[in-house]
């Protein structure tokens, strides 16, 4: 049960569908990861509706029947928002929210508005703008009023030109904005990470909230922003880590996430560059979240995505000290066995056992067996250090215990 603090929460309500893709155990997973994200917006989630449906209603995504159970429950709780699973078409959240009259969000939408609340820095809220106007431009109406007119008034309409089109006009005009002003910080940035010298580049990556932020203020013995809500780093921060005497830099990146848009990716390309450079990752798992196997293959794909999935990597389990296996009674002949019945010692003789060297297994907030993980890291990156400097192999030794 999540821990509510004393704030207003705006009351919602989750739905999803079952289908080919996805059952019932895997759209209740998903709905449960929909209700963090709503917990992390500042809503609190009242109930669920789930319809088994084959292919989407392409005017209101849900079948009829359903979407009359839905808009009884509304009006009756004064529901302030309803959050789908999965993307809505713009017709389709044009037609819901005239059903409804409410906010009808989707999890793109929902996820945009999480980025728009933890976007700290002007680079950062400028990639959630560009990703947000994209993201709402096919979504105007007559009736939209989200924006701020940036022009208007007399001479600025053309003949026979709807208000509609002055606003897609307007949001094309700051999407071309906003495109410019991104190249221009990209431009900088680049520049920085030229100036940051000849130090092997590490970069932490791995699904949100599965602790990257407090593994980088452990090692580098920084102050990032850390918290148990998904999304909680935007901006990337990079340090300088010393480990023995060898210096490296270290990145914290971003959280990755199932279903993640494809808008957002877009303008997080440029984030994600301290990934695309670093030359070696260290891929954290959350090992006490039982679909953490599905986690690793979203990552996964997003590195392929950016061209990243072939560089040297560490998996790195965290969060051992939370993780806990199902109790199967030896006189119960009918539950089968699964992978939610595995010890850690089980689990460390699975596929994991083919990660060789390549794997640790740690709790960053309780520091267990981070001795071993400096150790692995210092190996990993005096290895790529000597193959980039080899006149400097004497300085530092084979193992860091030689220190």
């Amino acid at each position: 049960m999540l821990e509510k603090q004393h704030i207003d929460y705006e009351q919602a309500v989750l739905i999803g569908v079952i289908n080919r893709a996805q059952n019932e155990e895997k759209v209740t997973e998903y709905l449960d990861e929909l209700e963090f994200l709503t917990y992390t917006a500042g809503g609190e989630v009242t109930k669920r509706f789930v319809q088994r449906v084959e292919v989407p209603n392409p005017k209101t995504y849900i079948g009829s029947g359903k979407m009359k159970e839905v808009e009884t429950y509304v009006k009756e709780h004064e529901i302030g928002s309803v959050i789908f699973d999965d993307e809505l078409t713009p017709a389709q959240q044009n037609n819901i929210e005239k059903l409804l009259r409410c906010k009808i969000l989707d999890r793109t939408g929902l996820i945009l508005d999480i980025f728009a609340q933890r976007a700290q820095t002007s680079y950062a809220r400028t990639q959630v703008e560009l990703a947000q106007y994209e993201y709402l431009l096919p979504r105007l109406t007559g009736l939209w009023t989200h924006l701020e007119r940036q022009r208007g008034g007399i001479g600025m309409r053309g003949p026979g030109e709807t208000e509609i089109e002055t606003d897609r006009r307007i949001v094309r005009d700051r999407i071309s904005l906003l495109k410019k002003k991104l190249t221009k910080i990209d431009k900088q940035m680049e520049t920085q990470r030229g100036n940051r010298g000849s130090l092997v580049r590490v970069a932490l990556v791995g699904y949100t909230n599965v602790g990257k932020s407090t593994l980088m203020n452990v090692i580098s013995k920084s102050d990032v922003f850390a918290e148990n809500k998904l999304f909680a780093t935007l901006d990337t921060t990079v340090r300088k880590v010393v480990i023995g005497n060898l210096p490296f830099l270290l990145s914290d990146t971003v959280g990755f996430i199932r279903k993640l848009p494809t808008q957002l990716v877009e303008s997080f390309k440029s984030t994600l560059d301290e990934v695309r450079e670093a030359d070696l990752l260290l891929h954290v798992v959350d090992i006490s979240h039982p679909q953490f196997e599905e986690h690793i293959d979203s990552v996964n794909q997003i590195l392929d995505e950016i061209n990243s999935a072939e560089k040297p990597m560490i998996m790195v389990f965290n969060k051992i000290d939370q993780y806990s296996h199902e109790a199967l009674d030896e006189d119960d002949l009918v539950t089968e066995r699964t992978s939610r019945h595995f010890t850690m010692e089980e689990w460390e003789r699975t596929w994991m056992q083919r990660l060789g060297d390549n794997v640790l297994f740690i709790s960053a907030l309780n520091k267990d067996n981070l001795d071993e993980f400096r150790s692995k890291v210092y190996n990993a990156v005096r290895e790529i250090h000597i193959s980039r400097f080899p006149y400097n192999n004497f300085l530092y030794p084979e193992h860091l215990d030689q220190y």
